[in-house]
């Protein structure tokens, strides 16, 4: 039985919501194989959560994908269960995105710690650095607290003319002593409406489309009682 009235506007909706869905599903794809491109140009290979990273990205945007495929499906075929499984998957890509986020603060700190153990890690932290021209999480003396790191020695990328060997012994003139925590917070404050409207924006779409998924839903589910 066809979905009637204001459901058939809520259906319209949901078909445009699964296109910018079917959207961000490339450009995390996009992302991740860029992504997967930059470090593997600077990495070494080998499974750590730095070079895994490129990975999970394009892994998220092809399961949003099929995620928007089969609420496509749903909604076209207006069939029940694929419109609850389209809003049961689209809200743990939700949980997902907020577990993410906590995750990746709370072990901000910790991938100092592995800096002289991994070469992964090394490169990725050396490249934050050089690219916000900052030196550990608050600041330069954070590697002293590096147990594994020798006394008076940061990385070379700490240095404002980085050269092999330049970290050790420095300098404090010839360092960027301010931590990395603090310039990439000024870089998000810059940018702010940028981040924020992003954000918002993804979550926004995402809550509309449970929202019309569970409306879609018990429409359907009224015209099977009907029947």
């Amino acid at each position: 039985m066809a979905v009637e009235g204001g459901m058939k506007c809520v259906k319209f909706l949901l078909y445009v919501l699964l296109l910018a869905f079917c959207a961000c599903a490339v450009g995390l794809i996009a992302v991740g194989v860029g992504a997967q491109l930059v470090l593997s140009q600077t990495i070494i290979q080998g499974a750590t959560p730095g070079s895994l990273l490129p990975v999970v990205i394009i892994a998220v945007g092809v399961f949003l994908f099929l995620v928007a495929f089969v609420g496509c499906c749903g909604a076209c075929k207006e069939n029940y269960c694929l419109m609850i499984t389209f809003a049961i998957f689209l809200s743990l890509i939700m949980l997902v995105e907020v577990a993410a986020a906590i995750a990746g603060y709370v072990f901000r700190d910790k991938q100092m710690e592995n800096y002289p153990k991994n070469n992964h890690t090394a490169s990725i932290l050396d490249r934050m650095q050089a690219d916000f021209k900052c030196c550990g999480a608050a600041n330069y003396t954070d590697w002293e607290k590096i147990p594994s790191m020798s006394k008076n020695r940061v990385p070379d990328s700490c240095c404002i003319n980085v050269t092999v060997g330049c970290g050790i012994n420095f300098n404090e003139k010839a360092i960027h002593k301010e931590g990395c925590v603090e310039k990439i917070g000024g870089w998000l404050r810059k940018n702010v409406l940028v981040v924020a409207a992003a954000a918002l924006g993804i979550a926004f779409v995402e809550v509309l489309g449970i929202v019309f998924a569970c409306c879609l839903v018990k429409s359907i589910r009224s015209g099977y009682e009907v029947m």
